[in-house]
């Protein structure tokens, strides 16, 4: 069971746990302290208030901490766990408060920067001095020696949330690194069959084709050569080398036709367990392209946007639309990240740029504060190497009781013969 649980939801049962068994400690000291003070009192409403104030911060700030954007809710909520913690040891008169810093403590590193968790980590555990001075009258020294001691645990505990938060991130980039792999892989495979199926289509027009052309040539001059029972086996013979002659052409233009990258077989697989994101990617359902390179160019173009948008723009949602105008690839992306002021030329947009460019294709970016990043890339293909709509079905071969094409014209394209 425990082998199902990552280092969050580890975390947020463990720190729910602690919270949970306080209600014990904390149920004992509620009500007056019988040592012959009355202005010493225990535990009142206003620590249980302070509790449960507490355990609602830290079960919301927990829920998925390794798949969300953090928000202004999720500060206010931080800054409400960290003062209800403090506030239960001033109102209970007791150390238990720090304990509960000590969970908050496993939550900072994933919802604030380094310095700034370190900075928090240390104020929250200092202003808890005077409760050791008001409580168990020590002095400024003790009570600050007393907080230097459970600061160790509290850093304790910072360091394995800070550990967690880095494997969480470190296993986020190995799954984007293999849908990206798995993408490349795809463009490898089609790039592979492209070029196999060029390879066979010319053996069978150069080898193939032009034999079975010569065969028909010399078998229509041997039936003006031959006479009788066996003009008519020369005939025969003749239609049936126009016929596979005829096939061979067809099947020639059939693989030349469908000599082009399935480019929803490659792109696909880059939405695939995308960490913190979702993918919307909507394209034409025949997507081919006929260029390898030009195919290659829209993948790292893909593989790009997608990477700013889980590291830069903090987006939970990507729409990318792919769309055929004329003799050109459109690609418009859109993530509803934080966004910017303007667009800042890093080396991943410097390097689309740059790739669209050597073939002739442009790349616009937009955005502004709030409504996250706009980008719009063009990529002209060359005549024919863009094929969309359906796939058009293999003519039948003819039976022997059609006509058979002339010799030297196809029904597809021609096949050229010496």
């Amino acid at each position: 069971m425990l082998s199902r649980l990552d280092h969050a939801r580890l975390l947020r049962y463990a720190g729910l746990f602690t919270w949970a068994v306080m209600v014990l400690p904390l149920w004992l000291i509620s009500g007056p302290v019988d040592d012959g003070d009355p202005s010493k009192v225990g535990a009142g409403w206003h620590a249980w208030v302070a509790w449960a104030v507490f355990g609602f911060s830290f079960a919301w700030l927990s829920r998925t901490l390794d798949a969300r954007r953090v928000s202004l809710l999720d500060y206010v909520l931080l800054a409400l766990m960290i003062g209800s913690a403090v506030a239960l040891s001033y109102y209970s008169n007791s150390g238990l408060g720090v304990l509960l810093l000590m969970v908050a403590a496993c939550v900072l590193p994933w919802l604030l920067p380094l310095p700034l968790s370190i900075a928090a980590l240390l104020v929250s555990v200092l202003v808890v001095v005077p409760v050791y001075m008001r409580a168990l009258e020590f002095s400024l020294v003790e009570a600050v020696m007393q907080s230097l001691l459970y600061a160790g645990f509290t850093c304790f505990v910072f360091a394995t949330g800070y550990v967690a938060r880095q494997q969480v991130l470190a296993r986020d980039e190995q799954r984007r690194l293999n849908a990206e792999l798995r993408a490349t892989r795809a463009l490898l495979a089609e790039s592979v069959r492209v070029n196999e199926r060029t390879r066979i289509s010319r053996e069978l027009h150069d080898l193939l084709g032009h034999h079975l052309t010569a065969l028909s040539l010399n078998l229509e001059v041997a039936n003006h050569l031959v006479s009788g029972q066996a003009q008519e086996h020369v005939t025969q013979a003749h239609t049936l080398a126009k016929l596979l002659l005829s096939d061979v052409r067809e099947a020639v233009s059939r693989l030349r036709d469908d000599d082009a990258i399935d480019m929803r077989a490659t792109l696909l697989p880059l939405a695939d367990n995308v960490p913190g994101l979702r993918i919307d990617m909507d394209m034409p359902l025949a997507f081919l392209l006929d260029d390898p390179e030009r195919a290659h160019v829209l993948l790292r173009c893909t593989q790009e946007i997608i990477t700013n948008a889980v590291r830069h723009a903090e987006a939970s949602l990507l729409r990318l639309r792919y769309r055929l105008d004329g003799d050109a690839v459109l690609l418009e992306a859109r993530d509803d990240g934080r966004g910017a002021d303007g667009a800042t030329a890093g080396n991943g947009l410097l390097g689309m740029r740059e790739r669209l460019a050597a073939h002739g294709g442009a790349l616009q970016v937009e955005t502004s504060p709030g409504n996250g990043f706009t980008v719009r890339l063009r990529l002209p293909v060359e005549g024919g190497a863009v094929v969309h709509g359906p796939e058009p079905a293999p003519a039948a071969s003819p039976s022997p009781q059609s006509s058979p094409a002339p010799a030297g014209m196809s029904r597809n394209h021609p096949l050229e013969v010496p």
